[in-house]
């Protein structure tokens, strides 16, 4: 090296590249360090901005500054060629040596061309608004000094003496031009970009400021732009300035994480009843398995940096090695950390985006088995989880598999090099060593074990918490919010009791890594001594440094194979959920259509259950032939089959044998469900539901299904928000939403399920005139209903009973069958003359309190709110809360304690070794004092290998003679006391740890939940169901779990920064000057980070909600989506929201690597930066071997700890957004008082006997009586007692059996009022007029709130009734019985009087005669009477009505 470097410059071997020549710096030196360098950093710097403009359409006229620039950096790529003719030609210019020069010509050159390669680039793209990257421009700038000082050094070499030559001459007019075409570039670059553009000093370091709008991440940038992640600098400067407000702020996935690419590439490799491992492997294994050779890579220059270090610092004590020796050290050792900084990263960086296409692919494919899923569904909370919980822990095996031989690998090494330090000695240690691994693999066994029971019991908790939310208007009117709340809590219980196994089991392995390294360095040092050998520093403390290095591979391994193990256990909860049966139309019905044209449906010998076994009660018919344009009622009791029939034909059962024949299948059927589907979207939007808009289409199906006058009452029309599920519209208005998007759809084939059962009389005759036997009339009818009254019109009438179907024939046959109706009935439900029908358009709305609603906000979806900034204070303070006060001061303490007895246990081995080289004078000691009377010996070796454990005493301490065995002992006795005391600290700091978190997981869900149950309804109202679900599943799975792990880093890496600075600062006290430097970069890199990562976050829970939304959504509304065929709109929904989330989730990714790249790189330029001015002070004689090691080996440390520490913060901070969100919910929510009960067919998972009685106050005599008088007491026999369970949503019971099981649970509370709204809708006639004599002898002391269309049964409830009608005018009579409207039946006492009577929010309530005329109040809430929705609601007083009726 040194003959090659004096050939180069022309001088002698002795100094091949001198630093100084006579007054000015060497022109070897200036051509190659301050010349050839930097113009290298700019071409590489240049070369990041050569990708492809992320706006090609974007061609602005190039401004002066620009154009300026570009001419300069042109003439800079010449005149560096040009000044290489005088070089070459003669007569030479001599004296600069012509290699020399032509190098550095060349590499000039190069630079300039690349540079005006980028300039031209970024002239022609949006960066030419401004002035483009500052780096970029003081990179152009940096040759200047060299150009500066080779034209001193021309000066000196008499270049004006004459003769003048032409050669030189020519050189040194060139020289002068570069120095004007740099001038010129300086003066381009200070002109504005563009008008308006003002620059300012916080543009990001290495790259530009500008933000384009959607740019497209990563696609078409250069390889640096890539490694160097230039591509972000749009997203962080919207972070910075706080424009990260919604997903689309955020950057567009690249082309191969698109989802909608995802979903067909992965679907080449995937086909159903495949293993999903399988079709991940084709699909995305072989890069994955390539990125292994980076992880090796990487792996093994992980052991360079120390090998380098150590000979770098040899070169430096021994100085007889060569100049070159110590350049090439020095240049290894930069360039192995650069190397190793960007290999490392780029693997993290491309496992994240393998992780990421796993998860799009994961997710799809979870989502089109959704669609696809036939009767047999897991429940809506299992499938939450599977999406949420179970795809993380599948993708977790990303990072996990090569770190499964990637930490045995570091193991061996490490075993060697240990060897090689202490010999033998080293097995003292490994039989302590492996004594973890089995230790290690029962802890991680128990954790498996624990999580996969935790799983369970969360399931069971969400699944839960989905019911409730689902049901929660009946809960709040029962007063169950306390009952129902207990069993969240019994959940959340068993939940963190496995959690309290898996946190404990946790801090023993926190204990092990803690406290491993020093008993096995006891071990390793007592053995070494025993056999003879003297400890020397070296040996110390490189053992020392390979201990800590041997137990990261030893505590992780287990840890890595738990996380495989967790992920083999979600992928099987997810292939299970895979391998349920499809819903599959071409084995479910016959290839062949009906024998006859005219014939659109056939049943023959048709067998059909719920189960794929016929457990359940199978629906059997022999023969069933339906002709085209037909209208088929289909009559029974309740739960005799009627909508199993439909769902048979509509395929959503099990065919166990038989034939079903369908004409027109591919097209689709129109169906309305017994429970209306109404989707959380504007009313046009469910009633077109993805049809295109039609407006004469859209005017009649309005009209037809008696919808206008609804709409005119409302604020925003058909654009009006309806609630999740259309709980803020009354059962007849979700009905007839329904009903008109199943007309909207145009099919020829239509299933009706009892579409009349929660509308009036009036209405319901208006539904089969103007749409059933009007715009449906030239179509295929079924239609199941109780009220018998309107099939007299139908074609055929099927008889259905105990899932058979006994008749079926014209309505003058089957009807006389059915019990008659009665006359009152008639009377009061049927009216004939064509006047009357006009009066259906009196809007039901007015029994609704939709209009309270949507007079505060015509949008009833409020986007979900957004923190923005830096968590706030209150977030930690909440969280320190609830901790513990106390408990949290102990695990600060217990902290200390541990790292201030760490850092003991260091400062007296490094003492005693000090003592023994004193001792024995050795020559290879240099002493240095930090205070006088002080002894402090260091070597080159020692300073290396232990960077935390060093320091010069500053105090005396007592001395012995070293080589006796009294001596030794008393050494080892006071090193092994002091770390059993750092031992039990540790301990104690992780007990107390998991403590506090487990404290502060149920802390945190408990307030969540008292809080949400206490919520008014009209949040819920407003508010979609997985919006809620997201805070009790990923939020509280966050705070369970991912922010104590990464709080324990922080708190770690936070004690481990003090204890270092505290040695570095009382044994050498000058090295902290490298603090400020280091702290301001970080502080900036950090800050820009953080601003960014916190948005991120919390936009990527944001994201998360709507996609559990409409999962849930997707699994209630199924049958409707696959009979409009409308699975794969829906299918494309899911991609649109998941690329959001995917989004978030690549964008928080990418910034995570934008942060350690430039934190690693950093740290590699400090290191390489010391080591250069050690080769220089070297030179010059001044070097210190001693303080120069001690300066890398610090460097080397402080980086890394600031690293970790700054990752670990901002992760933490990200996390916390978690507990903002849970604290958003626990401290801003609006409470109310319980109300009273009211009865709705709502049930949730769980026994009959939860259900009837979810407090458990009754016995089971009362239970059985209340099921008798419901006549359910049979069926509940025949399932098998009141323990059998209903499953989702008591989904095993047809929709009447709910509605009677809810009454029987309302016939066992003691409530002064009891309010019906619709109790017997969807039983039959019969079986109605029982329970009405079971309600008035039941309730006779009672005051019942009845709603009701059937005017009948408000008759037969009481001798003494009241009937009052709402309606949207104030004339007529109340006692009108032939008004339409609200029928309420209350018992009235002899003078009794009452107030205004209100229909508000879907309930009855009673006001006194206190309040003042026009205003209601209803739960501490004043409601205005009047102009609601534009028209005038009239009330009258109770006691100014006509008597009562007879």
């Amino acid at each position: 090296m040194e003959r090659f470097l004096a050939q180069l410059c022309g001088t002698s071997a002795a100094r091949p590249l001198p630093l100084w020549e006579g007054n000015t710096t060497g022109h070897c030196f200036t051509q190659l360090v301050l010349s050839a360098l930097p113009h290298a950093l700019l071409a590489v710097l240049s070369a990041c901005h050569l990708g492809t403009p992320r706006t090609p359409d974007y061609n602005p006229p190039c401004s002066p500054g620009w154009s300026l620039r570009l001419i300069a950096s042109c003439l800079l790529s010449i005149f560096p060629l040009l000044d290489l003719l005088p070089v070459a030609l003669p007569p030479g210019a001599d004296p600069g040596p012509i290699w020399l020069e032509v190098l550095a010509g060349c590499v000039t050159a190069v630079a300039w061309i690349t540079h005006s390669l980028a300039l031209w680039v970024l002239a022609h793209s949006p960066h030419s608004r401004s002035r483009g990257p500052l780096a970029l421009a003081l990179s152009a700038l940096l040759p200047t000094p060299s150009l500066v000082l080779t034209l001193l050094w021309h000066c000196q070499q008499d270049m004006f003496l004459s003769p003048l030559l032409p050669g030189p001459v020519a050189r040194l007019c060139l020289l002068i031009l570069q120095l004007a075409a740099v001038f010129a570039y300086g003066l381009g670059w200070a002109v504005p970009g563009g008008p308006g553009e003002p620059w300012t000093w916080t543009q990001e370091l290495f790259l530009s400021s500008e933000v384009q709008e959607s740019e497209v991440a990563e696609d078409g940038e250069s390889w640096l732009s890539r490694f160097s992640y230039a591509w972000l600098t749009p997203l962080l400067t919207r972070g910075v300035h706080g424009e990260l407000r919604q997903p689309h702020d955020i950057c567009r996935l690249p082309h191969r994480l698109h989802p909608a690419y995802l979903a067909r590439f992965f679907q080449a490799h995937w086909q159903e009843g495949a293993q999903l491992w399988r079709a991940l492997y084709g699909a995305f294994g072989w890069w994955y398995l390539a990125l292994g050779l980076l992880k090796l890579v990487g792996t093994m220059l992980a052991f360079s940096g120390p090998l380098l270090l150590s000979l770098l610092v040899g070169f430096l004590e021994e100085g007889h090695e060569p100049l070159s020796h110590g350049l090439l050290y020095a240049l290894g050792l930069a360039s192995g950390a650069v190397l190793s900084a960007v290999l490392q990263n780029q693997y993290g960086y491309e496992v994240r985006k393998v992780t990421l296409q796993a998860r799009g692919a994961v997710l799809n494919t979870m989502y089109r088995k959704v669609l696809q899923l036939g009767p047999s569904r897991p429940p809506t909370g299992e499938v939450l989880n599977l999406l949420g919980t179970d795809s993380e822990r599948l993708l977790n095996f990303a990072s996990s598999f090569h770190e499964a031989w990637g930490l045995p690998l570091q193991l061996a090494i490490t075993l060697y090099l240990l060897y090689q330090q202490v010999g033998l000695a080293f097995v003292a240690g490994l039989v302590l060593a492996p004594l973890l691994v089995p230790v290690n693999k029962v802890i991680a066994t128990r954790i498996m074990a624990s999580n996969q029971e935790m799983l369970q019991y969360k399931d069971a908790r969400v699944k839960l918490m989905t019911e409730l939310l689902s049901g929660i208007r009946v809960i709040k009117f029962f007063g169950w919010e306390q009952a129902l709340g207990t069993r969240v809590e019994a959940c959340r219980a068993q939940e963190l009791g496995r959690l309290r196994v898996i946190k404990y089991l946790d801090a023993a392995c926190v204990y092990l890594w803690a406290a491993l390294p020093v008993i096995i360095s006891i071990a390793i040092f007592t053995t070494y001594v025993l056999l003879g050998h003297q400890l020397t520093a070296t040996k110390v403390f490189t053992a020392l440094a390979l201990v800590r290095m041997l137990i990261l591979p030893l505590n992780n391994f287990p840890w890595v194979i738990n996380s495989l193990l967790e992920a083999k256990v979600s992928l099987n909860r997810i292939q299970r959920f895979l391998d349920v049966p499809n819903h599959n139309p071409q084995a479910y019905y016959s290839p062949d259509p009906p024998s006859e044209p005219s014939t659109v449906l056939e049943l023959h010998e048709a067998l059909f259950s719920w189960d794929p076994v016929g457990t359940s009660q199978e629906t059997f018919i022999s023969h069933l032939e339906v002709k085209k344009g037909m209208l088929v009622g289909i009559v029974g009791k309740v739960g005799c089959g009627k909508s199993s029939l439909l769902a048979a034909v509509t395929g959503e059962l099990h065919r166990l044998h038989g034939q079903v024949g369908v004409w027109g299948l591919s097209k689709g059927f129109g169906l309305a469900t017994q429970e209306p589907w109404i989707q959380f979207a504007t009313i046009r939007d469910n009633i077109l539901f993805g049809k295109t808009f039609d407006a004469q289409l859209y005017g009649e199906v309005l009209e037809a299904c008696a919808l206008n006058d609804d709409l005119s009452i409302l604020p925003a029309g058909d654009q009006t928000e309806v609630g999740e599920k259309g709980v803020t519209l009354s059962g007849g208005q979700r009905a007839r939403i329904a009903l008109a998007r199943a007309v909207y759809q145009e099919k020829a084939f239509y299933f009706l399920d009892d579409p009349l059962a929660a509308v009036d009389a009036d209405v319901a005759d208006h539904l089969l005139h103007r749409c059933i036997l009007g715009v449906l009339g030239h179509t295929t009818r079924l239609l199941c209903t109780h009220r018998i009254e309107y099939l007299e019109r139908a074609d055929m009438v099927l008889l259905m009973e105990a899932g058979r179907l006994v008749r079926a024939g014209p309505p003058s046959e089957i009807l006389p069958l059915v019990q008659a109706v009665s006359k009152a009935w008639a009377q009061d439900g049927h009216e004939p003359d064509a006047a009357k029908a006009q009066s259906v358009q009196t809007p039901e709305k007015t029994e609704e309190g939709l209009e309270v609603e949507q007079s505060i906000s015509d949008r009833l979806l409020q986007e979900e709110s957004k923190k923005e900034g830096a968590v706030a204070f209150h977030v930690y303070r909440a969280y320190w809360r609830a901790v513990g006060q106390g408990l949290a001061l102990a695990i600060l303490f217990s902290l200390l304690l541990m790292q201030a007895t760490r850092n003991a246990a260091d400062w007296w081995l490094s003492h005693w070794i000090s003592q023994l080289k004193a001792a024995r004078n050795s020559s290879q000691e240099v002493s240095t004092s930090a205070s006088p009377g002080s002894t402090g010996l260091f070597s080159a070796q020692l300073l290396l290998f232990s960077p935390g454990s060093l320091y010069t005493p500053v105090f005396p301490l007592p001395k012995a003679a070293p080589n006796g065995s009294s001596d030794i002992r008393f050494y080892l006795t006071v090193y092994a006391t002091i770390a059993g005391v750092n031992s039990v600290c540790t301990l104690l700091r992780a007990v107390l740890f998991a403590a506090g978190t487990l404290q502060a997981a149920a802390t945190l869900h408990h307030r969540l939940l008292q809080r949400v149950l206490m919520a008014p309804v009209t949040f819920f109202d407003s508010t979609p169901t997985g919006r809620v679900l997201n805070r009790f599943s990923s939020d509280v799975a966050c705070a369970d779990d991912s922010l104590p792990f990464l709080l324990n880093i922080l708190l770690a890496s936070s004690a481990g920064l003090l204890g270092l600075l505290a040695v570095l600062g009382s044994g050498l006290p000058w090295l902290l000057l490298l603090l400020p430097p280091l702290g301001i970069i970080y502080y900036c890199v950090q800050c820009r980070y953080r601003a960014s990562s916190r948005e991120l976050r919390r936009l990527g829970s944001l994201t998360l909600s709507p996609l559990y939304s409409h999962l849930a959504d997707t699994l209630s509304g199924l049958p409707v989506i696959r009979a409009a065929r409308a699975t794969h709109r829906f299918e494309e929904e899911n991609q649109r929201l998941l690329e959001l989330n995917q989004r978030c989730q690549f964008a928080s990714y990418a910034t995570m690597q934008w942060l350690d790249i430039r934190l690693q790189l950093m740290g590699a330029v400090v290191v390489g930066a010391i080591a250069g001015i050690a080769l220089v002070q070297h030179q010059q004689g001044l070097a210190n071997p001693g303080l120069v090691g001690l300066s890398l080996s610090y460097a080397l440390s402080m980086t890394g700890l600031l690293s970790g520490l700054v990752s670990s913060f901002t992760q933490t901070e990200t996390m916390l957004v978690s507990v903002e969100r849970l604290e958003e919910y626990s401290c801003d929510l609006p409470q109310e008082p319980q109300g009273q009960p009211l009865k709705e067919p709502f049930l949730f998972s769980g026994t009959v006997r939860e259900n009837l009685d979810p407090r458990g106050l009754h016995e089971d005599g009362a239970l059985w009586q209340a099921l008798e008088q419901c006549h359910l007491n049979e069926l509940i026999v025949s399932m098998g007692g009141l323990d059998r369970e209903l499953g989702e949503g008591g989904r095993s019971l047809s929709l009447g059996q709910r509605q009677l099981l809810c009454l029987a649970r309302a016939l066992l509370t003691d409530a002064k009022i009891l309010c019906i709204d619709e109790a017997t809708a969807s039983v039959d006639q019969k079986t109605d007029q029982l329970l009405q004599q079971t309600i008035c002898k039941r309730f006779a002391n009672k005051t019942v709130l009845t709603i009701a269309h059937r005017f009948a049964r408000v008759q037969s409830e009481s001798s003494k009734t009241m009937a009052a009608w709402t309606q949207s005018s104030p004339s007529g009579p109340f006692t009108d019985p032939n008004r339409q409207g609200l029928g309420i039946s209350a018992p009235l006492c002899p003078g009794t009087t009452l107030g205004p009577l209100c229909h508000i929010d879907r309930g009855l309530f009673i006001s006194f005669p206190s309040m003042e005329p026009g205003t209601i109040t209803y739960r501490d809430r004043l409601y205005s009477l009047e102009g609601r929705g534009g028209r005038t609601c009239h009330l009258s007083p109770l006691e100014h009505c006509p008597c009562p009726l007879p």
